[in-house]
């Protein structure tokens, strides 16, 4: 199987020497399920795109620091690449950016939520099972680092997972779009780091909540099974 990385964005470089790029995490992440996979990485945040869905086999669509609602060529060229992606019934994944991306291409509305930050842990429901959710968990708690949201559902879109704070957590759009509004791809110690970095304005009792949060163990593990199973089905 061959999947398409579909990347929006890159770290800075101390923190990519250190921890990788998104599409090194989201290789070692899918590895970690026990499979192989053959891989294409696009830099669409530098304007390369596939020139057709069947390029790959499957798709992912990476986080980003850019908002789905930045007037950027490249954003309005995803979120049509998205919509062909649907249209062709190929398996993608969205993580993030991706999660928000997806969700505007259908019909939804992202705003920066009036919430604030969330960062650190998010610990959420499941709210349907689904065949590919083996091994089963009513919870699923995974790193997260967002402003944004997903705030109005699209019509196709089934809820699987949220929490108080974001409850449009996990989505899934018919058989073959599955996004996930957390990163399954970082780690603990590389949210700290990007907490460290001081490149976001985060309130300091949000950064204590947050570094308070990554005491706990997250499913990172479990959701890349999910994924891994999603894409074969």
């Amino acid at each position: 199987m061959k999947l398409g990385i579909l990347q929006c964005g890159s770290f800075t470089p101390e923190l990519a020497s250190e921890y990788g790029s998104y599409p090194e995490m989201i290789e070692t992440l899918l590895s970690s399920a026990g499979i192989e996979l053959e891989y294409a990485v696009y830099t669409c945040f530098e304007n390369q795109f596939p020139d057709s869905p069947d390029e790959c086999d499957t798709w992912l669509i990476s986080g980003s620091k850019n908002g789905v609602y930045d007037p950027l060529d490249w954003i309005a060229r995803l979120e049509g690449f998205v919509r062909d992606l649907y249209k062709a019934q190929k398996k993608t994944i969205g993580i993030c950016f991706g999660h928000q991306i997806m969700a505007q291409a259908m019909g939804g509305t992202v705003e920066k939520s009036d919430r604030g930050w969330g960062v650190g842990v998010a610990f959420n429901q499941m709210a349907q099972r689904k065949p590919w959710m083996e091994p089963w968990c009513d919870s699923m708690d995974l790193a997260c680092f967002h402003q944004d949201q997903v705030v109005v559902l699209p019509e196709d879109a089934e809820v699987l997972a949220g929490n108080a704070f974001c409850p449009y957590y996990m989505l899934q759009y018919g058989d073959c779009f599955l996004s996930i509004q957390g990163h399954p791809e970082f780690s603990l110690s590389f949210v700290r780091a990007l907490i460290g970095s001081q490149d976001f304005q985060i309130p300091h009792n949000r950064i204590r909540e947050a570094l308070i949060s990554l005491q706990a163990p997250v499913d990172s593990g479990r959701v890349a099974r999910w994924v891994v199973k999603f894409l074969a089905l």
